[in-house]
C-alpha cells in the first residue's frame, strides 16, 4: 500500500499543471499585464500548455529570479547576463518586430546636444538589469570619457516619465519602447546617442520542461498570426501600448543573439562581465 502511495505522489509531480511565464518589467506591471495576457490565454488554449504570467517588482528583481530559474518560460534578454547563464535557458523564439537599439535621448528643446555636455549631469536609467535602457548607453558614455550621476526607476518608462517631466536631462532607453511612449503620451524627443541593432528580447525555455511542451507553446506562439482571431490578440495587445506593426513571433534559438554575449564579454562597465 505505501508503495503504490508514494508512486501516486509521483505521478501527481511528473506533470505540471501550470508553467510560469516571466515578462522582463519594461512597463508599468498593468501594462504588462494587458498586453500579456491576452496573448498567454491564445497560446494556453492552441498549445494545451496552460501559462500563468508571472512578474517581479522590479527588473533588478527579475533579473534574480531569471538567474535562480524562476520561470519556466520567459520574454527576457536577461538571461544573456553572465550571473544568469547558468539557469540555462534556451532562445525558441522571438517578436516579428524589427531589431531594437539602446539610445540616450533627451527632450527636444533641450540645449544638450552631444554626449560631452552630459559630463557631470544626472542622466536617467530603467535599472543597472537593463540591457538596451544601460548596459549599452552606459557603455557608450565610458567610451566617451564621459562621467555621470545615474538614477534609477525601476523600467523603462518609469524613466521615461521622468524625462518627459524634467526631472532629468537625459535617460539610456529602449529604442522602440521610447518611440512607443513618445506617441502615446504626445510628447517629442532627440536622439543624441544610438548603438548598433540587437534583435529583440527572445522567448526561452527551462531545460526541465519537456521537449513536447515546449514545441506546442513554440508553434502557438509562431502560428498567431497566421490565425485571424490569434492576429486580431496581438493587434489588440499592440494598441494597448501604441506597438507599430509587425505583430507576433518567429522562430529563433540562441544563434541568433551571439552579439549579445560579445557584448557582455568586451563591455567597459565594472562588474558586468
Amino acid at each position: 500500500m505505501l508503495t503504490l502511495i508514494l508512486l501516486s505522489i509521483k505521478a501527481g509531480y511528473a506533470e505540471k499543471e501550470t508553467y510560469t511565464f516571466g515578462v522582463l518589467n519594461q512597463r508599468s506591471i498593468l501594462l504588462t499585464a494587458q498586453y500579456w495576457n491576452p496573448i498567454l490565454r491564445y497560446v494556453s488554449d492552441k498549445s494545451g500548455v496552460r501559462l500563468e504570467l508571472k512578474l517581479a517588482k522590479t527588473a533588478p528583481a527579475s533579473s534574480i529570479l531569471t538567474g535562480q530559474g524562476e520561470f519556466d518560460f520567459i520574454y527576457s534578454n536577461l538571461i544573456f547576463l553572465p550571473a544568469n547563464e547558468a539557469a540555462g535557458y534556451r532562445v525558441i523564439a522571438r517578436p516579428m518586430a524589427g531589431a531594437i537599439r539602446g539610445q540616450i535621448v533627451t527632450l527636444a528643446n533641450s540645449r544638450i546636444q552631444t554626449l560631452e555636455q552630459l559630463q557631470g549631469k544626472t542622466v536617467g536609467f530603467p535599472s543597472t538589469a537593463a540591457f538596451v535602457g544601460y548596459a549599452l548607453p552606459m557603455n557608450a558614455l565610458l567610451q566617451a570619457r564621459v562621467t555621470v550621476t545615474p538614477v534609477f526607476a525601476g523600467n523603462q518608462e518609469g524613466i521615461m516619465a521622468q524625462l518627459k517631466a524634467g526631472r532629468i536631462i537625459a535617460a539610456g532607453v529602449n529604442s522602440e519602447l521610447m518611440s512607443d511612449y513618445a506617441e502615446r503620451e504626445n510628447f517629442k524627443y532627440r536622439v543624441l546617442w544610438e548603438s548598433e541593432s540587437y534583435l529583440n528580447l527572445p522567448i526561452a525555455v527551462l531545460p526541465s520542461v519537456p521537449s513536447e511542451k515546449m514545441k506546442a507553446v513554440r508553434a502557438a506562439f509562431v502560428s498567431m498570426t497566421n490565425d485571424p482571431a490569434g492576429y486580431k490578440i496581438l493587434a489588440d495587445s499592440a494598441s494597448i501600448v501604441k506597438q507599430d506593426p509587425p505583430y507576433g513571433f518567429i522562430y529563433a534559438d540562441d544563434r541568433d543573439y551571439e552579439n549579445y554575449r560579445k557584448f557582455y564579454k568586451s563591455n567597459l562597465i565594472k562588474g558586468l562581465q
